[in-house]
């Protein structure tokens, strides 16, 4: 005998044949019940989610609410690839209690964008620096992303490197955050100096030949404990990538060259194309290995930044004049500013030979032992800084 089917047309919701009333009976209301279940408690996990999720208050640009706000979205671990490194980062975790507030876009960078803003925390503000996974990463990126913040975990123990606060790696979006410092960018600080005519600025300071040195010590201390304690090389040493704040207090900063040389042992073209060649040394532009000797080159280059406040490295040859060839003849001028035993120290950063050059250790030492000769007068030097001139006469992108 022929199965006889009825379908409610109207509906379209009930299908069952007949003589399987009991069928419909248990299994249909069942699958309903497991199903209401199921939608009831992804509606409570995504309410106590976004309970224990830090807040954050951006700022007034549209385009940067998109980076942050929003309900957090756990992250995926495909096979578990993620999940080591995010057990690692668990104390670093930013709490629920803290506020990103006044969030605006500062720059775009290798892993998305870069925002400035205030950490709150018990009633207490930081200024901080934000640096997001963009969005749309696919596996690979959020891996590679975690392991940068894993090795900002590792090395901002020193003093003198940049300081990580917080991240977040088990909802989206990824972050860092990280320590800012005021003012902020030495490149920067060294240019306000020009601006500063009566040389009693609020942030002068007496910036004289003495405080190059004391600037310079910290530094070298940085790049010694990446490279003593990490077999880190920074890879892009410049007054661009350092950071300063009162009392002269300065941070190695700018550490994703050295986080990727590390990783791959090899430096990414593209990222080692945003090094200008006035920077570095001329094994690097031979394309050879990156040590730390290259690495003592550009801090040569950083002294000459500092005694002339900003200015750009071998101001009279055009970046595509920066050659072998030229580098081999080519004698740097002492700046005008530069006493004889500072202008010795650069010279003797950039021997040609990198097995001539010293290390950071003996760097310190040195410094250490000739501050005392240094000129305690304040620097100062009328001509302001042309951004678009200094820009073309580094060699740095438009």
């Amino acid at each position: 005998m022929a199965v006889q089917v009825q379908c409610n047309i109207s509906s379209d919701l009930v299908c069952y044949e007949e003589g399987s009333g009991p069928f419909a009976v248990i299994i249909i209301p069942s699958l309903l019940a497991l199903s209401t279940l199921i939608v009831v408690s992804q509606i409570i996990w995504s309410f106590f989610t976004k309970r224990s999720s830090p807040r954050v208050a951006t700022g007034s640009h549209t385009h940067v609410n998109a980076f942050l706000e929003g309900e957090p979205v756990p992250v995926g671990t495909v096979s578990g690839t993620l999940q080591p490194a995010q057990d690692k980062l668990g104390p670093w975790e930013i709490p629920a209690q803290c506020t990103l507030e006044g969030v605006e876009l500062f720059q775009m960078g290798h892993y998305g964008p870069i925002c400035k803003g205030q950490l709150k925390q018990d009633s207490i503000s930081t200024a901080v620096v934000i640096k997001i996974l963009k969005d749309r990463s696919n596996q690979h990126e959020a891996k590679e992303f975690v392991d940068l913040v894993l090795f900002h975990a590792a090395v901002s123990k020193h003093e003198n490197i940049v300081k990580m606060l917080y991240c977040q790696t088990r909802c989206t979006p990824m972050y860092l955050v990280l320590e800012a410092s005021i003012p902020g960018n030495l490149l920067h600080f060294l240019w306000s100096l020009r601006e500063d005519r009566s040389g009693t600025g609020d942030n002068l300071q007496a910036f004289s030949e003495r405080s190059v040195y004391l600037v310079a010590k910290q530094v070298a201390a940085g790049l010694d404990y990446l490279h003593s304690y990490h077999r880190v090389v920074h890879g892009d040493v410049a007054a661009r990538n350092m950071l300063i704040s009162s009392g002269f207090l300065v941070k190695v900063s700018g550490l994703d060259l050295a986080f990727k040389s590390r990783q791959a042992r090899i430096i990414d073209k593209e990222m080692e194309a945003n090094v200008p060649v006035k920077w570095q040394a001329p094994e690097r532009i031979m394309r050879h290995p990156l040590t730390d000797r290259s690495d003592v080159w550009s801090f040569g280059i950083l002294l000459y930044e500092m005694i002339t406040l900003g200015s750009p490295p071998y101001p009279d040859l055009e970046p595509s004049e920066v050659l072998l060839q030229t580098l081999a003849n080519y004698r740097m001028k002492r700046p005008e500013k530069c006493g004889a035993p500072l202008f010795d120290l650069i010279k003797y950063c950039c021997m040609w030979n990198f097995k001539d050059r010293p290390v950071y250790s003996a760097i310190v030492r040195l410094l250490d032992s000739y501050i005392y000769l240094a000129d305690t007068r304040p620097l100062c030097y009328g001509q302001q800084i042309d951004i678009c001139e200094y820009r073309k006469k580094a060699g740095l992108a438009p």
